[in-house]
């Protein structure tokens, strides 16, 4: 049976089609959930509109492919929420796709679970309203922490300055504390988009995004020239969506402070992440519960 699982996150609404166990194909909108949320305790009313289009038009997508049913989970924003289990129930009742918001522990589980497929490592998956550091040894997680920034209210923050930006994520990746040392893996948006960037991808190549190591030095010039561009130049460079250019700087920031807090030089991006992390704690080998 094919499977439709809908990553709905703060900064976009992720499709993947997963059969036998399998990656078929995934797809992307950028809808913002958590814009603005940063400031209050409510979703935005035109972000919530955005995010049911890009769940609609990506349900549209999968029946076309033959898709037979479909599953979503939310993470940050819709956690994050006072409304966000009712927009959760909202979804359900109008699409009857069942809507589970998970909490960030689990968050970082299934990308650690998506990504290594229960290798040793860890992960850094930095989403648009919080950041996961998981690291599994001898075949257990040894930690994880989920904090409570990422690239959308790194924007609502401090909107395209470096040094406020800077500040920021230097002051609240001390909340990480003490590490364990691993291989780590960058998943997520803002790791494959910088991948895609830093390899002038176009159109995008998941073959050659995955694996790619992006060094701290690397990260620095990217981070640089980034900050140096408007939000419309940003969104001409290749390899990256538009509508990830206002916040991909932010993204870069926080990821290199996540790096030195880490003390790595550099950092494996990786395509699997936590949509199949997710279909493979829940169905396994593909079929529906």
């Amino acid at each position: 049976m094919r499977l439709g699982i809908l990553d709905i996150g703060s900064n976009s609404v992720r499709l993947m089609l997963w059969e036998n166990g399998e990656t078929l194909e995934k797809k992307i909108i950028v809808s913002g959930l958590g814009k603005n949320l940063a400031a209050g305790g409510m979703l935005d009313a035109a972000a919530k509109e955005r995010t049911k289009k890009a769940i609609y038009s990506l349900i549209a997508y999968g029946e076309e492919r033959d898709t037979e049913k479909f599953y979503a989970f939310g993470t940050a924003a819709m956690r994050k929420a006072a409304d966000g289990k009712a927009f959760a129930a909202e979804i359900t009742a109008e699409t009857d796709m069942p809507v589970e918001i998970i909490g960030g522990e689990e968050e970082a589980a299934v990308g650690l679970l998506g990504a290594l497929g229960g290798k040793d490592g860890g992960i850094v998956d930095i989403g648009g309203a919080s950041t996961e550091i998981t690291v599994c040894s001898a075949g257990r997680c040894v930690y994880s922490h989920s904090l409570d920034l990422g690239t959308v209210s790194l924007a609502d923050l401090c909107g395209q300055s470096f040094p406020a930006a800077r500040a920021l994520c230097a002051e609240r990746v001390k909340e990480y504390g003490k590490v364990p040392a691993a291989e780590f893996y960058g998943i997520g948006g803002t790791a494959t988009s910088l991948a895609a960037v830093a390899q002038e991808l176009e159109p995008y190549d998941p073959a050659r995004v995955n694996g790619y190591v992006l060094d701290k030095k690397e990260l620095c010039a990217m981070k640089d020239r980034l900050y140096s561009m408007s939000v419309e130049e940003r969104k001409k460079l290749k390899g990256l969506q538009p509508e990830r250019a206002e916040v991909i700087a932010g993204g870069s920031a926080l990821l290199l402070a996540v790096m030195e807090h880490l003390g790595i030089e550099n950092i494996r991006v990786s395509e699997s992440d936590n949509l199949e992390g997710y279909a493979l704690s829940r169905f396994g080998n593909g079929e529906h519960r």
